[in-house]
């Protein structure tokens, strides 16, 4: 607001009045007739240009002089108009108290509020302050005070256990505590000193809150990567009885229907019982035909007993189960194959294993996500090999152990590819889950090769035409990528981001109805979208048999399981 200053208006008038005055005295001189002493200058009249530059000037200043005073006049005439206003607004204005933040309000009184606790934690907070300024300053009796009080709410906050329940003597220690602030603040208070004491506060708590996002990222990797103690208990017991009862001289395979072509195959590659039974009883519930489908499961030597033993006393009705172990394919070797070969150098054994290397709390979550030796383990590769582990099959339907068939997968077998290796769901949507996310588009090698934009699909649930795969000869284009890759500068680890170059331009899309992901990490997808899906995937660290899982999606790998197997009683696996 512009507000009117007799001194303001002084410095404006100033100038104009020693202007004028000074144009008086030159006029005077210069109009005088006289000498100054022997051999002075003479001054003659004011010749006709001079005098219309006088005229000019005391134009100039009567003008100022005018718009100053209209300048006055309008600045008193706006500060009437506010003043006129502002009685008239504090004529209506309601002086009634409305919604102060007191301990005295009627809902503080309710000891189910919720504003009870976030007034006991301010107040907390600000007893954390006048505590370490009362030490500073040796007030012994008020530091002593404040630490008391600053338990008992403490105490009280942690009966509550959430924003619904609380100790019914909370409202006391909320008075008690606002009457220990107020004297301290009688006592303590400097704006300055408090101010830097919340906001040291403040920088300690961001430190805090970040070291604790870093032990939370690794404590749910870990969790996440880790055997339960059930899971572990299932192929134990397996295993002894595959052993005990000599169920190995009794396995028959119908070898005719394991390599017939014409039949559905399914390929899964788990050391996981419980999942991949998941799997296969969720198949063959909604297969038409059980009897044409046939699973080729591949798992490692320490589960290779226990998953012969789970599908021999819980076959899958009518179809064929085939269980192999990883470490019975001789062709198998570092000689052939990148990532086994990647996995006897030292330095990689240095980046996984930590021989030589800091504290995984020390690093970024990312870091931790991909620091995992199983993005390099043979069963999480095995995928690109699959015309070699099945030379006979012209087509096979690729599954994840995380994933649970929802209707009959037969019609996937017809569908034509148009001379595509790969069948797949797209996961892009506008900008999100392109090539850019998962390669590194700053190395010459990638962009000069691929685009940034192309739209990148799931692993999971994937069609692969093996004809067309041996003639692309896809596999050799794997092993091109994994060796350039050797140092970790193409892409981080995983078996996603080779297969997008793998497939590049090889790849069909499938409707996105064939296949939902999310469900191990995304707790807002839509029911009628999961409900839909032939294939649901629990993608993500949240699996559905850990204790961790996203308990709303749970159920829809559940149902699946035989709760009343006595396997699964004997190791506590319950519903």
């Amino acid at each position: 607001m512009f507000v009117s200053s007799p001194a303001y208006f002084q410095t404006i008038q100033d100038p104009f009045q020693l202007g004028m005055s000074g144009s008086e005295d030159s006029t005077k001189h210069s109009t005088d007739h006289h000498q100054s002493g022997e051999g002075g200058i003479s001054y003659q009249q004011l010749t006709p240009m001079d005098s219309e530059k006088l005229d000019r000037q005391r134009l100039r200043e009567e003008r100022r002089e005018l718009r100053t005073s209209q300048l006055i006049q309008q600045d008193k005439e706006n500060e009437n108009r506010m003043q006129i206003a502002a009685i008239e607004r504090s004529k209506q204005l309601n002086t009634t108290i409305k919604g102060k933040y007191s301990i005295w309000r009627r809902d503080n009184v309710n000891p189910n509020s919720n504003s009870m606790l976030k007034l006991m934690l301010d107040q907390i907070t600000m007893a954390k302050a006048y505590w370490s300024i009362a030490r500073s300053k040796n007030k012994l009796g008020l530091y002593d005070s404040l630490m008391k009080h600053i338990k008992d709410s403490k105490h009280t906050i942690g009966e509550a256990g959430s924003y619904t329940v609380i100790h019914p003597s909370a409202l006391e220690r909320a008075k008690a505590m606002g009457r220990v602030l107020s004297n301290a603040k009688d006592q303590l208070y400097d704006c300055v000193v408090l101010e830097r004491k919340l906001r040291a506060m403040l920088q300690s708590n961001e430190e805090s809150l970040n070291a604790l996002k870093k032990q939370s990222a690794f404590l749910i990797q870990l969790a996440a990567k880790s055997v339960p103690k059930p899971l572990h208990c299932i192929p134990l017991q397996l295993t002894t009885d595959y052993f005990l009862q000599n169920h190995g001289s009794k396995e028959v395979l119908n070898k005719d229907k394991l390599e017939d072509p014409s039949l559905y195959h399914y390929a899964i590659f788990s050391d996981n019982v419980l999942a991949t039974s998941v799997v296969v009883n969720s198949t063959v519930l909604y297969a038409r035909e059980p009897e044409k489908h046939v699973f080729h499961i591949v798992t490692d030597r320490l589960n290779v007993a226990a998953m012969k033993m789970w599908f021999l006393i819980n076959p899958p009705a009518g179809a064929s189960i085939q269980v192999e172990n990883i470490n019975d394919f001789k062709w198998l070797n570092s000689s052939y194959c990148s990532v086994l070969r990647q996995l006897e150098s030292a330095r990689m054994r240095e980046y996984y294993f930590k021989t030589n290397h800091p504290s995984t709390l020390s690093d970024s979550s990312d870091n931790l996500k991909y620091r995992n030796p199983k993005y390099l383990s043979m069963l999480n590769h095995l995928r690109f090999y699959l015309p070699e582990v099945y030379p006979k099959l012209e087509k096979i339907l690729f599954l994840d152990d995380d994933i649970v068939v929802q209707k009959d997968l037969t019609p996937l077998w017809s569908i034509d590819l148009q001379g595509m290796v790969n069948g797949a769901v797209e996961t892009c949507k506008g900008s999100f889950h392109r090539f850019d996310k998962y390669l590194n588009f700053s190395n010459p090698m990638i962009s000069q090769n691929f685009d940034p934009n192309a739209c990148g699909w799931a692993f999971g649930m994937n069609m692969f035409d093996l004809k067309v795969w041996k003639k692309r000869e896809i596999t050799g284009i794997y092993h091109h990528w994994q060796d350039l890759n050797d140092d970790r500068t193409l892409w981080k680890l995983g078996s996603l981001p080779p297969g997008l170059i793998t497939f590049y331009n090889l790849t069909y899309a499938l409707d996105r109805s064939w296949h939902v992901l999310g469900l191990g990490y995304d707790q807002a997808l839509k029911q009628t979208k999961i409900e839909n899906a032939a294939v649901i995937h629990y993608n993500g660290n949240y699996k559905p048999w850990l204790d961790l899982a996203i308990t709303k999606y749970k159920s829809y790998w559940s149902r699946y399981v035989k709760f009343d197997n006595p396997y699964l009683r004997m190791c506590n696996i319950k519903e």
